[in-house]
């Protein structure tokens, strides 16, 4: 389908409608009429913007990410992994966490959230942090047979669900660096 252009601001004004209906109904009673009420919108424009109500959620999700890893570069891997930190706040962590915890939920009755997930949010993110550890290796920060670089992401994505978990709080940026101080870093060798 033809994507319309709409400028940064109403794209923005749209996601940040679909977000918020997202955290107070929960993916399976969002629904397009919905966003279309929230945002003044025909729920055709929404069809023919993003095609499905999966697709529009996961955009909403990847628009409102601070930063993404692919574009940090600061020389070492703490450098990196701190300035990924920097670029976000312990307010947006817990809502992120917590809409994605309500999705995890809904991806198993939805296989078009999954893919929808997979292919906009987790590859690409998987891509860049793949990116980090390679440029840490390349500049001889890890050595390349260390086999902990395969479970950075299960590492990093255990960290989120243990906190929860385990502490009953959510995650927060000084539980993250504690957690890359204490469980990464060594497991990479840096």
């Amino acid at each position: 389908m033809a994507r319309t252009r709409l400028t940064p601001e109403r794209e923005h004004e749209l996601y940040t409608a679909v977000l918020d209906l997202l955290g107070e109904v929960g993916y399976e009673a969002l629904t397009m009429d919905a966003v279309a009420a929230r945002t003044r919108s025909s729920k055709a424009t929404l069809y023919r913007q993003w095609g499905s109500k999966a697709e529009l959620v996961v955009r909403a999700l990847r628009n409102d990410k601070p930063v993404h890893l692919a574009e940090i570069d600061t020389g070492s891997l703490r450098g990196d992994f701190l300035a990924v930190l920097g670029r976000s706040d312990d307010c947006r962590m817990e809502k992120n966490s917590a809409l994605l915890r309500g999705l995890s939920h809904a991806v198993h009755d939805n296989p078009d959230l999954f893919q929808a997930l997979r292919e906009l949010l987790i590859e690409p993110e998987m891509t860049g942090l793949q990116l980090l550890l390679e440029r840490a290796v390349e500049r001889g920060e890890v050595r390349p047979d260390n086999p902990a670089l395969s479970y950075v992401p299960h590492m990093m994505i255990g960290a989120f669900a243990a906190r929860e978990l385990i502490d009953e709080r959510p995650v927060d940026r000084a539980f993250l660096l504690d957690y890359a101080e204490s469980v990464v870093f060594p497991a990479l060798g840096v």
